[in-house]
């Protein structure tokens, strides 16, 4: 079940303003058998037992919802009395849910609202959506939509002024609500709804034109495998069917062990990306390659396995056999083997170590704060191949090649990392328990826009290393950004360590270094958002990389579409500053008339003519870290005079309750007003305007389609669950999908 709010979970179907008939139904079938849990013997609800069941953010609604609900005024509310208004709600005209509206901003009932009766009404908007506004932006925003409401200025909004207002917001009266599929807690005893039957997925032209790579390496990669079964067990169909089988998955399992291994040579990767290859070979696919080939080492091994203990069961039945099974099986006295016997013996371990490694590789472990345990046990590798040249005669020809280009890399990589250390020089503690932090830049570190590194800081841990993107422009030439979510073990130990930390005790000359540094940042392309929780500091640390990633395509697009999800925003960071400082070098002014454009000529550094940025993100808190680049690149634009904007920039906040919820209409009309007036956002402060609940995809993509800027390619970095979301739609559409793996 997702988690209300939650920008990395895709909206389910029951949790939206409207309902189908069939859903309706179901619902107050739901209902009723609620209330009767609720109502117990007297089959009566009280405000008191009202509140605990709604679940609403704020008593306000809850009381005036009891109030209307209670038509005979008896302090209680009946079953028939619930049923029928909700069914008003769900199935009435909309002339009858707005007097229910009217109603209940209607709060002295006096039949009209005044301007305090409506701020009450706002500020209990505001809390039901966990947004927060001082109070004089709350007097704002009431007087916004009280002066456009009132219009014969009596001081007072009549039922026809509300009505006329909210007609200016075209199909929000007829699928207004009061969220009915959700509004009552759900009982521990309620039954899930049953899954939808997942279709298969069909091969369209459009699923085969974004997968088309990896279909064909799916391709290859079985193909190469009955080749390699089918020739060892032809070589060996003299010794039996359990000989046969357990060469063919020996023969398998030869090349899966040493190639496994070049899918994680990550710098080798980074190089292949700058490549012709990067069009033809899945290289964005490779932790799944990755993870597939793990599947298929464990699922051979244990037919390669099976198979040599039914040859020894056999072996051990022959009179012809000197050998009892267990001697077969855990002994060199048979001699099978071409080191001294040993290859039952290494079977048996290589066995355990695989399965040790296999079960601490789950997600399960990963995700659940203990990686150590994943890295660990992970690093088993090493003497697994060492027990691999000693099981099988042919595995040190198959690794040689991989083998070399793996210790090299290792070795490149450790030479580099440590090469020197650099200094975490300020700190920059950001809502959502974010970790600014700002590296010094070595002399040649050379990356591209949505590169990662690895990190080390020996005092958080000294032998763990863990990715990050880094989020400054490469046209930054004195600093590196790294901005870290506190979501495991490591990243909230480094929270927690600069949080407890003294800012005035973090080294000498401290007034010498902070002026350094405050005359860096004003030579800095961009700067970040001022914070109370704001250190200069001197950290030692290491890094490893730069390494590519999917992103590296979006200069290569004509119209890119960036989607992130919470703190899948970071890559984007770096992407959308170098992209503005591109495009800015593009541009020309005319010093007569002042007018702008951009040049016509393609260039091989930018082919894009559009970008669409879209942040999800659940509350409001979650903006302010990232605010200050995208205000930034908002003035950058304002500057230009051509027809349409390059950068567009599309804001959704999941717990702000959308227009058609009765609890949050007045709110999001007065925010609409309110921005129009002040030309910016009183969520964000943007000139966009922040949409409330989630992005209607449809629609997104529809209007994306509608531009005709040129090819689109839609570039992800967030949850899972999201991306299926994302990439059904773009195989909908034809666009290319690319997602930014964690």
């Amino acid at each position: 079940m997702s988690v209300p709010g939650d920008p990395a979970q895709p909206e389910p179907e029951s949790c939206r303003g409207t309902m189908s008939t069939e859903e309706d139904v179901k619902w107050l079938q739901w209902v009723t058998h609620q209330f009767e849990t609720i109502a117990g013997e007297d089959r009566e609800i009280d405000l008191q037992r009202f509140k605990t069941a709604l679940n609403v953010k704020e008593s306000f609604f809850a009381e005036r919802f009891f109030t209307l609900f209670d038509s005979d005024g008896s302090g209680t509310i009946t079953l028939q009395e619930l049923k029928e208004a909700l069914t008003l709600l769900i199935h009435g005209d909309p002339m009858d849910k707005l007097k229910f509206l009217f109603q209940v901003y209607d709060v002295d009932g006096s039949g009209s609202i005044d301007p305090d009766e409506l701020r009450t009404v706002l500020q209990s908007c505001l809390r039901e959506s966990s947004i927060s506004l001082p109070e004089e932006k709350l007097d704002q925003l009431t007087l916004a939509l009280f002066e456009s409401a009132d219009k014969d200025c009596s001081g007072a909004i009549t039922f026809e002024e509300l009505r006329d207002e909210l007609q200016r917001f075209p199909g929000v009266i007829e699928s207004l609500t009061i969220s009915a599929a959700h509004w009552l807690t759900a009982p521990t005893a309620r039954p899930r709804p049953r899954p939808r039957p997942r279709r298969p997925r069909r091969l369209t032209s459009a699923y085969w034109r974004n997968h088309r790579s990896q279909l064909l390496c799916l391709a290859a990669y079985a193909g190469l495998h009955v080749l390699l079964f089918a020739l060892a067990a032809n070589a060996h169909r003299a010794l039996g069917a359990s000989v046969m089988v357990a060469k063919g998955c020996g023969q398998c399992l030869n090349f899966d062990c040493s190639f496994i291994a070049v899918l994680m040579l990550r710098r080798c990767l980074t190089w292949l990306r700058a490549t012709w290859l990067a069009q033809v070979l899945p290289l964005d696919q490779n932790v799944q390659f990755h993870q597939l080939m793990g599947y298929v080492v464990v699922g051979l091994s244990l037919v390669h396995t099976v198979a040599h203990v039914v040859n020894f069961a056999l072996q051990a039945q022959s009179d012809a056999s000197p050998f009892r099974f267990w001697e077969l099986m855990l002994t060199t006295r048979p001699g099978i083997g071409w080191v001294h016997g040993s290859a039952s013996l290494t079977g048996v371990a290589l066995l355990l170590l695989l399965l040790l490694m296999f079960f601490c590789s789950s997600s399960c472990v990963r995700r659940s704060g203990h990686f150590e345990v994943f890295y660990w046990t992970h690093l088993s590798y090493l003497p697994m191949w060492l027990l691999l040249i000693l099981h099988g005669p042919n595995f040190w020809k198959w690794l040689l090649v991989p083998g070399i280009l793996f210790f090299l890399e290792k070795a490149i990589g450790l030479v580099v990392s440590h090469m020197a250390a650099l200094c975490i020089v300020e700190v920059n503690l950001l809502p959502s328990k974010v970790t600014h932090l700002v590296i010094k830049r070595p002399p040649l570190f050379h990356y591209r826009p949505g590169d990662y590194l690895y990190l080390n800081i020996p005092t958080i841990a000294r032998y763990e290393w863990h990715p990050f993107t880094i989020s400054s422009a490469p046209e930054q030439k004195d600093t590196i950004w790294l901005h870290i979510r506190s979501q495991g073990q490591w990243t909230n130990r480094l929270y927690e360590s600069f949080k407890a930390s003294d800012p005035e005790g973090c080294g000498p000359k401290r007034l010498s270094r902070t002026l350094r540094m405050r005359r860096n940042q004003r030579r800095a392309q961009v700067s970040e958002m001022s914070s109370e929780n704001h250190q200069f500091c001197n950290i030692k640390c290491y890094i490893d990389g730069p390494y590519g990633t999917p992103t590296r395509r979006i200069f290569a697009s004509e119209h890119a579409v960036l989607i992130g999800a919470g703190i899948g925003i970071t890559p984007f960071a770096s992407i959308l500053q170098s992209i503005m400082h591109r495009h800015q070098k593009r541009m020309h002014v005319c010093p007569s008339c002042q007018h702008s454009w951009v040049d016509g000529v393609q260039d091989e550094d930018m082919k894009l003519h559009k970008v669409d940025f879209i942040w999800i993100n659940r509350d409001q808190r979650s903006f302010e870290w990232f605010v200050s680049l995208l205000t930034k690149l908002e003035m950058a634009q304002a500057e230009e005079t051509q027809e349409g904007c390059f950068l567009e920039l599309h804001m959704y906040m999941t717990s702000a309750l959308g227009k058609n919820d009765m609890k949050a209409i007045g709110l999001q009309m007065a925010l609409d007003l309110l921005a129009k007036k002040e030309k910016k956002d009183s969520i964000t402060g943007l000139q966009t305007r922040t949409q409330p609940g989630r992005p209607d995809w449809s629609k997104v993509f529809q209007k994306v389609a509608a531009e005709r800027k040129g090819k689109v390619q839609v570039f992800f970095c967030g949850s899972p669950a999201l991306a299926k979301v994302l990439k059904g739609h773009c195989d909908q559409f034809s666009f290319r999908f690319f997602q930014e793996n964690f």
